[in-house]
């Protein structure tokens, strides 16, 4: 039980501090899931995230599922859940009460856009951490250019890049075996 309390609170401050969705998240979830508490690998990691972003539903939501099925069971995934979740539900209720009465304000305007940049930089600086960790031969060199072109020029969802990222990532990887 006290694993899933740890696992609840865990979160829930991931969930407090978390602006701007998934992508946001990721520097958070590496500090603190990967470096402070060790539940997964930056490996395993990206797989949760990756799998988070081809299921329905949000993907900080999706991954902290996945963390807490596999540091324990079911109700781990539950505590993880529902602890990421909880301060936003606080939050938003509280600002879903009050934003009508601010967001003429001026200083509220440049607040939001303040966070705005701020998210910006923080999604940056965790794709940077996640693409030294993942392109680390030609195959995924190859394999991101495409993804990274084809994401540009194609209005595609998700779910198929993932899918065809997999796909090639294993054609490739069979293909170098049965060449060397």
């Amino acid at each position: 039980m006290q694993k899933i309390w740890e696992l609840f609170i865990t979160f829930a401050k991931m969930g407090s501090i978390t602006f701007g969705g998934g992508m946001a998240m990721l520097p958070i979830l590496q500090r603190e899931v990967v470096d402070r508490k060790h539940w997964a690998t930056e490996e395993e990691l990206m797989d949760y995230y990756a799998i988070g972003q081809c299921t329905p539903g949000i993907i900080a939501v999706n991954t902290s599922t996945f963390v807490g099925q596999k540091v324990a069971g079911a109700l781990g995934g539950i505590a993880a859940t529902l602890g990421f979740v909880f301060p936003s539900l606080v939050i938003i209720t509280l600002i879903a009460g009050l934003i009508t009465n601010f967001s003429h304000l001026a200083w509220v305007k440049n607040a939001f856009a303040g966070i705005q940049v701020c998210v910006c930089v923080l999604i940056f600086n965790a794709t940077v951490k996640l693409l030294k960790k993942a392109v680390v031969d030609r195959r995924t060199a190859v394999i991101f250019l495409v993804v990274l072109v084809s994401s540009l020029l194609l209005n595609l969802s998700p779910v198929w890049f993932v899918l065809l990222a997999a796909l090639a990532g294993i054609l490739l990887k069979n293909w170098e075996v049965k060449g060397a």
